[in-house]
């Protein structure tokens, strides 16, 4: 897929919103919660404009039953895609508009994606070095199978950063 990054835009709020209010019946009393994490919730930090999405279910198993009706929405149906425990599900193809990761309550994958979200919102110098890399790797890879393994070292990193910061925070 194809590096599409672009800079904060307000209105990814409201899409993850309403997108949320869309999923909500299909995932029905399951559904714990949604949030929003990734890029695109941290102001000013520039990003690619999927909405990740991460829904926070009772029982993973019975978002399998789901799959039809998430296929009708245009959505594809990626199983586990290389974490135990977990639904993927991309909307948009190539032009893709929404990742929904779905993990059952007491995952240890919900965690992380949490606190990085709320490290960024909370620290400004982060999102300021985090979003230079982004456009020096997008400059240098215009595909996300390069793009994406780039930045891992940096994001491995900030991971480490933001669960150090949650702990000192939680004292």
């Amino acid at each position: 897929m194809k590096v599409r990054l672009t800079a904060h835009n307000d209105n990814w709020a409201r899409k993850f919103e309403e997108e949320a209010a869309v999923l909500r019946p299909i995932f029905g009393e399951n559904v714990v919660t949604f949030e929003h994490f990734g890029s695109t919730v941290v102001p000013g930090l520039p990003a690619k404009p999927v909405i990740d999405m991460m829904c926070i279910v009772q029982s993973i198993e019975k978002i399998d039953a789901c799959s039809e009706q998430m296929a009708a929405l245009g959505y594809d149906v990626a199983g586990e895609w290389g974490i135990l425990g977990r639904r993927l599900f991309r909307k948009g193809g190539d032009d893709r508009t929404h990742h929904v990761q779905v993990y059952e309550v007491g995952s240890p994958q919900i965690y992380p994606h949490l606190v990085v979200r709320d490290h960024l919102r909370a620290h400004p110098e982060e999102v300021e070095r985090y979003g230079q890399l982004k456009e020096v790797l997008a400059q240098r890879w215009d595909d996300t199978r390069d793009y994406s393994p780039a930045k891992k070292p940096f994001v491995q990193a900030l991971e480490q950063r933001a669960l150090r910061w949650d702990q000192e925070t939680r004292a």
